[in-house]
């Protein structure tokens, strides 16, 4: 066995994020919207924003996941508010992770990255 302790999967920010997500529910009067499932285990994720003079000033998220994909679309929710579209559009899984401090393993990324791709394609 190694000594090395790993993060636990659902970390303390996970947990919290899934149990009470401060982002999570619909946008009146959202300006763009995407909406995506992950085929393999079931995610669907609707992320809306609301975008004014080039920035996102409302983000929302709807949707039926896991914990992990629920937590990532509540942070990233979070992180694009008040940026530019070109600066939402540059946050990747890393700027997520970073928050969610949890040791994701490569099976569950795509957890992580469906509301980043989402996100995408509604500021696209």
């Amino acid at each position: 066995m190694s000594s090395v302790t790993r993060p636990a999967l659902y970390s303390e920010t996970i947990r919290e994020r899934w149990r009470r997500p401060r982002f999570r529910g619909e946008l009146a009067g959202a300006t763009a919207t995407a909406e995506d499932v992950n085929p393999l285990c079931g995610d669907r994720v609707r992320m809306q924003v609301t975008l004014q003079d080039g920035r996102v000033s409302a983000a929302r998220f709807v949707g039926d996941s896991c914990a992990i994909c629920t937590a990532s679309a509540d942070v990233l929710s979070e992180l694009i508010e008040g940026r530019s579209r070109a600066e939402a559009s540059a946050l990747g899984a890393g700027d997520v992770l970073e928050i969610l401090r949890a040791d994701v393993r490569p099976t569950r990324m795509r957890c992580v990255t469906l509301p980043i791709s989402v996100l995408a394609k509604a500021l696209a």
